[in-house]
């Protein structure tokens, strides 16, 4: 039997069709959890894109026999991500998981640091850190209020415990989800609810194609950008090939689990070997 059967779980950052947070959920409702999704919007502002967003992911978690609700808000806004948890709780009940997987979309913070305007830094910490918080907050006063323990986990990165040229503010933002999750692990263990954080490196995904234009010189095509760097990258990686985010997956749900019962405030790197520890 699959090891989630009864437990419900809340994704943010899920509405993408090649994006970390679809794997995730689908993975969830495939180990049997019941799954709500969140995003931003309904459906991704992408032009020319066919993808039709939370409702698709919703319906595809459905198609597993499995319970969805799908939750747009902006979890960098309290009173958004308040509306969302009661929405979430009045719908199943309960709230035993919590994946953070939102993030701000890479754009004019990927600058070296004299260039950075301040405006680019406060949106990505707002995002990866506030909103980070504020789900977590919610998520443990439900949790607490329950009692019957939960896991909450955290979406950091490679550069969460190396920095990098031109990631300033999205590595210092993702060195502050770690210490955070640290942080909370320690306040929560009395409760049994279990804390920890996934470090992806490179990842196939939709942000991978943003974060290819933002680093390349403008006016170059997507297309052209995306394979330099997926080229770049994958000569740079021991095991030889870049993320799929159900390799991401693959780590969320084991510390989903209970396998993962006698973890807290730990951290999994899933980096093909470019950063170790």
């Amino acid at each position: 039997m699959p090891q989630l059967v009864g437990k419900v779980a809340l994704v943010t950052g899920a509405g993408g069709y090649q994006g970390i947070g679809r794997a995730i959920a689908l993975r969830l409702a495939r180990d049997g959890a019941a799954v709500a999704v969140n995003d931003l919007a309904p459906v991704p502002a992408v032009p020319g894109s066919a993808w039709g967003g939370l409702n698709a992911v919703v319906e595809e978690i459905r198609a597993l026999g499995r319970q969805s609700l799908g939750l747009s808000a902006d979890i960098s806004e309290a009173a958004a991500v308040d509306r969302m948890f009661r929405e979430l709780l009045g719908h199943f009940g309960h709230v035993d998981i919590l994946v953070n997987n939102a993030a701000a979309r890479p754009g004019p913070d990927r600058a070296p640091v004299v260039d950075l305007d301040e405006a680019a830094w406060d949106h990505v910490f707002r995002v990866n850190v506030r909103g980070t918080f504020l789900c977590s907050r919610a998520a443990a006063r439900a949790m607490i209020q329950q009692g019957r323990g939960g896991k909450i986990i955290m979406m950091s990165s490679t550069k969460g415990k190396q920095g990098a040229v031109k990631h300033a503010a999205y590595a210092a933002s993702k060195f502050a989800v770690l210490g955070f999750a640290q942080s909370l692990a320690l306040e929560l263990a009395p409760h049994r609810i279990h804390v920890n954080s996934v470090c992806p490196g490179v990842v196939n995904t939709e942000r991978l194609q943003a974060i290819a234009q933002a680093l390349d010189a403008p006016g170059t095509p997507v297309a052209e950008s995306h394979a330099r760097l997926l080229e770049e990258r994958a000569a740079e990686i021991p095991l030889g090939r870049i993320a799929d985010p159900t390799d991401i997956a693959n780590a969320v749900a084991f510390l989903a689990s209970s396998e993962s019962d006698y973890m807290t405030g730990a951290s999994i790197m899933v980096s093909g070997g470019t950063v170790l520890s």
